[in-house]
């Protein structure tokens, strides 16, 4: 059994000049020191475009980017392996705002451009709607990156069985793809990868991403010994992904019996130097965008972009978490502004069976809200009747 560890880029954004692993070689214990040169398929890897690299070639985007991995027999040998890899990197201009990578002339992440992604809804007339407005609010919300901190970090066993394939056991939320990634870059058949989950764990969207796989099985493939890594805690952080920070920009209009007439948003989520989920993410922070509220005028826009910090994909929620910060937000100074209260104006706005959403679709069955919010009430103590008569004509349910 050797020991396997990664070395993780020092610095944000820079280009790679000069990659010495001599003296690494030359630790006792030591059997494999492995750069970009050793990766025998693609250099790369992704769920939605497999572009983040196995190991770093020339220029490293983030501290997510791993430059070299190191077997040893022991983890000491391992770890004094990684003290002895020289690397010279040139500083590159880095970029770590979202709003500040869209503009003209910023760093540039990838060459194809910082913007991943962008998707656009539209309904109705936005102009109309906010003509017809008594009210109109506008504000800038931002969330911030959430680590999903699961007990257990990562590690992963990767071995050749007696048949000669691959056999991995790793805590990982998509063992298909992990053997498909796997594949694609050690250049083996799929039918012969094997990736065994014998216990996920907490993961919330934080193991759909690969993060020692590859490199196990790389080092595993190079020495045909059994390899095992653990992540410390610090190594954790930067070995998966991380929830999109974002940045929402809405304009929200209301008559003055509380129904929404408009809702214009502009959601700018960072996916960090990958892409991960990002433009999954983001369409359905769109989808989001307008909550649970009937709004017959709609114009959204929603970008995915690259920075270079750390790389942002799956977590709970996936997308859909963020937008609520904004539009519940919204919802309560629009009901500041009539003199309503926040439950009234969301209750003349929530969706029922039949409703229609910005995207077009008929919610046809198990439309529950309006009972939550009644159930939700009465705990609270509140007199729905009291809070909602004044203006409603539903019959409260």
């Amino acid at each position: 059994m050797l020991y396997g560890k990664l070395l993780y880029s020092p610095v944000a954004h820079a280009r790679i000049v000069a990659l010495d692993t001599e003296q690494a070689r030359r630790v006792p214990g030591v059997r494999a020191v492995l750069t970009a040169a050793d990766v025998p398929g693609h250099n790369g890897h992704g769920v939605v475009i497999p572009h983040q690299p196995v190991l770093a070639l020339e220029v490293v985007r983030s501290v997510n980017d791993v430059i070299a991995a190191v077997a040893a027999d022991t983890l000491t040998a391992a770890e004094e392996a990684l003290r002895q890899i020289k690397v010279e990197l040139v500083p590159l201009p880095a970029v770590f705002d979202p709003l500040a990578a869209m503009e003209p002339g910023a760093p540039q992440v990838h060459p194809e451009g910082n913007i991943a992604y962008h998707l656009k809804i539209r309904k109705g007339d936005i102009e109309e709607g906010f003509a017809q407005a008594t009210v109109v609010v506008e504000d800038t919300y931002r969330t911030q990156m959430v680590d999903h901190a699961f007990l257990q970090p990562e590690a992963v066993l990767a071995e050749f069985n007696h048949e000669g394939h691959l056999v991995l056991q790793v805590a990982t939320q998509y063992p298909h793809w992990d053997r498909t990634e796997l594949s694609r870059a050690l250049n083996l058949p799929e039918e012969r990868i094997q990736v065994i989950t014998p216990a996920v764990g907490g993961a919330f969207g934080g193991r759909e991403d690969m993060t020692l796989q590859i490199q196990a099985g790389l080092l595993a493939l190079k020495t045909r010994c059994p390899v095992k890594m653990v992540c410390s805690r610090e190594e954790s952080f930067l070995a998966h992904s991380k929830r999109h920070p974002m940045v929402m920009r809405y304009k929200t209009g209301a008559d003055r019996e509380g129904r929404l007439t408009a809702v214009e948003a502009k959601i700018v989520g960072d996916t960090g130097a990958y892409a991960s989920w990002g433009p999954n993410v983001l369409r359905k922070a769109a989808v989001h965008a307008t909550g649970p509220y009937l709004v017959p005028n709609v114009k959204i826009d929603v970008y995915a972009v690259y920075t270079n910090n750390p790389f942002a994909g799956a977590m709970r929620g996936f997308g859909a978490t963020q937008p609520a910060v904004a539009y519940e937000a919204q919802m309560d100074r629009i009901a500041e502004k009539l003199g309503l209260h926040p439950f009234a104006v969301r209750w003349r706005n929530a969706f029922t069976e039949g409703s229609v959403t910005a995207t077009g679709q008929v919610l046809e069955t198990s439309v529950g809200l309006r009972q939550t919010m009644t159930e939700a009430a009465h705990r609270m103590g509140w007199d729905i009747e009291k809070i909602c008569n004044r203006f409603l004509t539903e019959k409260l349910r």
